[in-house]
């Protein structure tokens, strides 16, 4: 997608949202954030039990969910690629105050638009210092499990791949 174009979300949770690209998708993130998979990538491994995004890929490119794994009926923990449930409800996100009004699907949604190119001041070091935050989970499962060893922690590694650490090499 093309830096400041305009797009315009219709979907379950947000009618007539309006955003705009203003950086080149995938390219000029805060320099203290360095995501180890795209979005793409983390739809194809299998995450948020295949629900997440199945009523709005209209806002996003069609690639991303060629081999996404994905199921527009129910929360699937099979498709996850630990095959496990690393979730929590949204009304807990909510309850929590993590949910950001203009992302209400949560912090993978405002990933996704920020990989594009969207931005917001304030919002995007808030996601940020909450995406570093999850290194503490990375720390323990280093800490915990031989290297390579992907049964160890299964559900700890699915959440850490939930915001897009790639557990797999740890």
């Amino acid at each position: 997608m093309n830096p400041n174009k305009k797009i315009v979300v219709n979907d379950l949770m947000q009618k007539r949202y309006v955003y705009f690209l203003t950086e080149p998708a995938g390219k000029k993130f805060h320099p203290d954030f360095k995501p180890e998979l795209s979005p793409k990538q983390m739809l194809e491994m299998g995450v948020f039990g295949g629900k997440y995004m199945t009523d709005c890929k209209k806002e996003f490119p069609t690639e991303w969910f060629k081999k996404a794994k994905l199921n527009s009926t129910f929360h699937d923990p099979d498709l996850n690629y630990f095959g496990v449930n690393a979730s929590q409800p949204l009304s807990v996100w909510r309850n929590k105050g993590w949910i950001y009004p203009e992302d209400p699907r949560g912090w993978f949604q405002w990933y996704c638009r920020y990989y594009m190119g969207r931005r917001i001041n304030g919002e995007d070091e808030r996601q940020i210092k909450r995406w570093k935050a999850i290194k503490r989970h990375v720390a323990q499962i280093r800490k915990n499990c031989r290297k390579g060893d992907l049964s160890c922690r299964a559900k700890q590694r699915q959440a850490v791949l939930h915001w897009a650490y790639d557990s797999r090499k740890i």
